[in-house]
């Protein structure tokens, strides 16, 4: 399995607090047989984020951590208008490894009115947003028909892992269980930030998936699409979405 989005870098967010926690992470993960992580810390207003350095951090986790896990370098990119500045000038330092695709988190206490219109202008860019973690979204929650559009409009939808078992509560379970029926899901990611409360986990997702679409589907969830996310390929299941 392939996990596009985990706080696995140490020090640099509210993610692992440690370089002792984020290889306890990158032991957890293996035991879980997840063999590619994408280190994403955030990228907003509360976390400085500059790639050459997460890079230098990235290749020293790869070091520590050993054999067994493969590593890729994005980010969990706040939808701000200094973020969208920044990104229409250095796409190359927020997106997933040299792929077209990015993490996008949207605020859960506003949505800008031009959403629709900056996701559909980040084509201009050569750029695939990944919606991360809409299910979780409280505003999303309410009208998760804004995310099904997105998906006909064609962007990746990725909902969190844990989730689907209850981890975020009924409401997001739910919330996670609708898109999934919609067929509006594309990956499912651990978010992971910790060895302890949020760990570096999928196959209990994988299997909660499962239960709802098809073992296929949910294969195509943690293996097929995040590998063609990390090799900047096409994914292979994007299904119509269903209004």
């Amino acid at each position: 399995m392939i996990d596009i989005h985990c706080h696995i870098l140490p020090e640099v967010d509210d993610g692992a607090r440690s370089w002792e926690i984020a290889l306890e992470m990158c032991e957890l993960a293996k035991a879980d047989g997840v063999r590619h992580i994408v280190a994403s810390p955030h990228a907003h207003e509360r976390f400085a984020y500059d790639r050459t350095s997460l890079q230098r951090r990235l290749e020293e986790l790869r070091q520590r951590s050993g054999n067994g896990i493969e590593f890729s370098l994005g980010c969990d990119f706040q939808f701000s208008y200094e973020n969208l500045m920044a990104l229409r000038e250095r796409p190359q330092d927020f997106v997933i490894g040299e792929t077209p695709y990015l993490l996008v988190e949207l605020s859960n206490f506003s949505l800008p009115p031009q959403v629709d219109e900056t996701l559909l202008t980040l084509a201009d860019l050569a750029i695939t947003p990944v919606i991360t973690h809409p299910e979780r979204n409280p505003i999303l929650q309410q009208n998760l028909g804004r995310v099904v559009r997105w998906a006909q409009m064609g962007c990746a939808v990725q909902i969190t892992a844990s989730a689907l078992t209850g981890s975020f509560g009924e409401r997001s379970r739910r919330a996670a269980e609708t898109l999934l029926q919609h067929q509006a899901v594309h990956v499912l990611a651990s978010d992971g930030h910790d060895s302890q409360h949020r760990k570096p986990l999928l196959s209990t997702g994988r299997d909660a998936a499962a239960a709802i679409c098809g073992e296929a589907v949910a294969l195509a969830l943690v293996e097929g699409n995040p590998h063609a996310i990390v090799q900047g390929q096409a994914l292979p299941y994007f299904p119509e979405p269903v209004a």
